[in-house]
């Protein structure tokens, strides 16, 4: 009797683990790693150890999901235990590296001077030794930078904490939110201990597919410990994806997948923008795009900013053996707050190349060319930011992300790039969370609340949205769907209602233009566009 070969199950999710927590981009570069390590792991783990209650009470509150409370049970309290046992003793040269970035943060605000910074290296902490160069700013006061490619190479890059959670939307319904609380092995969840690059991440990410034969299944899984109570076997089936990637025959075909993400397509070149692509609930299987709606080859990933919800290690690790190059913005050459998206996405395997500001790439029938980027980043000096601009078969479409506008000189600048748009795509999530909530575990000293509080993650507003729309006049506008879509709920956590701020700058977003003839249509869920060749 022959083989069954079988696929990866629709309704399977993946979650990529580091140290037990869901892995996103500032915990692979090992300094900032080493900081969220101890900033923010270990700080939320001993709390719960120590005050469970608190916390079992905060997770139930939906108002407090991306709260630092872990969603734990009494019951898990010894585990937590034993996982912060196992940092504090594993992993204590990671926090001596955390520590480090604090000794010499002091030591060189100390250094007031402006003189020579040489004597200085002498003093450097032992951990970051090598590793970094001291620098002045224009106005004399000393900072440092890192040398990463020499940081990869070190003991600090820790692959052997990478490893893989698979679950079944099936079986848990839903997925917990996953930026506030490690994963612990349980019975609904599967969790494999190989880092990202072992041969199983393709090799079961194919079968979504092009399905493997049971007996190699049993092989790939033979091969690596494996905990918790759903077994390998029951992440496959016999049936073959709802769907099938459809060719474009001529034009461009461009598709909405989710959050903040495109698809484009011309007969020759398919290219994804931002893509964290959600798993496929079986009792609506219509809803969005799916895995197996992608096409066998994506040619170009064009990943506008590094947070977790547009480089989606979840997403791009699923994809990575259909992908040909990865497109990224520049980064700031070895600053704290500003990782290279290019080395660390080249420890993964990809290929990437990294874009300047309104760099320029030739594609099959058109370009793609980096536009510079605004906000959404708390002011700090970050410089991986980039919005894309997709010239294809005579369209032009522009997509950017959580750009925000507060200089439309920038954009008067941009003009000539932006003229005849026949696409413009923009998030208005103009009301975000204050810096420290994504980069607070990189800060050595109290950040002040008045600080906070002016500083946030914003993108823009309506009339920054709007000053744009009616400069550049495109012929279609869209709308991010502002983490709305229930299916993103464990990465987002956000549940707004027509009176929060920001729907209703969306809401004058569009009275806006449809003032001066133009519609903007907030995406959600499942969209698609057929546009026929243009006029180069």
């Amino acid at each position: 009797m022959s083989e069954r070969a079988l696929y990866l199950r629709e309704d399977v999710y993946f979650e990529p683990l580091f140290n037990q927590w869901y892995a996103w981009p500032y915990l692979i570069p090992p300094v900032t790693a080493a900081r969220y390590v101890e900033n923010t792991h270990l700080r939320i783990m001993k709390s719960f150890v120590n005050n469970y209650q608190l916390h079992i009470i905060a997770a139930q509150e939906p108002t407090l999901t991306g709260g630092e409370f872990l969603s734990c049970t009494e019951q898990q309290v010894d585990d937590i235990k034993r996982l912060v046992d196992r940092v504090e003793t594993d992993q204590h040269d990671l926090l001596a590296l955390s520590n480090a970035v604090r000794e010499l943060d002091d030591l060189l605000l100390k250094h007031t001077s402006g003189e020579s910074l040489t004597p200085l290296y002498e003093k450097v902490p032992a951990p970051l030794r090598g590793y970094v160069e001291l620098v002045f700013d224009r106005e004399h006061r000393a900072t440092f930078r890192l040398i990463e490619p020499l940081l990869y190479r070190s003991g600090f890059y820790k692959p052997e904490l990478q490893g893989l959670s698979f679950g079944s939307l099936t079986r848990v319904g839903s997925r917990p939110f996953v930026l506030s609380t490690p994963r612990l092995p349980d019975e609904n969840h599967l969790q494999v201990s190989a880092d990202f690059n072992a041969g199983i991440v393709d090799r079961v990410f194919k079968a979504r597919q092009h399905p493997i034969p049971e007996g190699e299944i049993d092989a790939l899984f033979a091969g690596h410990a494996c905990s918790g109570g759903l077994h390998y076997r029951d992440l496959f089936t016999t049936d073959k994806p709802v769907r099938q990637p459809r060719p474009v025959e001529s034009g461009v075909r461009l598709q909405y997948t989710g959050h903040a993400g495109f698809l484009v397509q011309s007969p020759e070149v398919s290219i994804l923008i931002d893509p964290v692509i959600a798993t496929r609930d079986p009792a609506d299987p219509n809803a969005i795009i799916g895995f197996s709606d992608l096409p066998e080859t994506i040619d170009y990933v064009c990943l506008t900013h590094n947070h977790q919800d547009h480089v989606n290690f979840e997403t791009l690790l699923q994809l990575r053996h259909k992908i040909k190059r990865v497109l990224v913005p520049k980064s700031n050459g070895g600053k704290l707050t500003d990782p290279s998206l290019r080395l660390l996405l080249r420890q993964f395997g990809f290929d990437v190349v990294e874009m300047d500001e309104c760099d320029e790439v030739a594609v099959g029938g058109g370009s793609i060319t980096a536009i510079p980027f605004l906000g959404e980043h708390g002011d700090l000096d970050i410089r991986s930011k980039s919005a894309w601009l997709v010239r294809l078969e005579g369209r032009k479409m522009f997509f950017g992300a959580d750009s925000a506008n507060p200089d439309i000189a920038l954009y008067a600048n941009l003009k000539e790039y932006l003229t005849d748009l026949d696409v413009y795509a923009i998030g208005m999530e103009c009301v975000g969370a204050p810096y420290t909530w994504l980069y607070g575990a990189l800060a050595t000293r109290k950040v002040g609340k008045a600080v906070k509080e002016s500083r946030r993650l914003n993108g823009s507003d309506a009339k920054q949205a709007f000053d744009v729309i009616d400069m550049v006049r495109p012929k279609r506008v869209f709308v991010y769907a502002l983490g709305m879509e229930p299916w993103y709920k464990y990465f987002m956590g956000i549940d707004y209602n027509e009176n929060s701020t920001q729907m209703r700058e969306v809401a004058l977003f569009k009275e806006q233009c449809r003032e001066i003839g133009l519609e903007a249509e907030p995406l959600f869920g499942s969209r698609e566009y057929e546009m026929a060749p243009g006029v180069a």
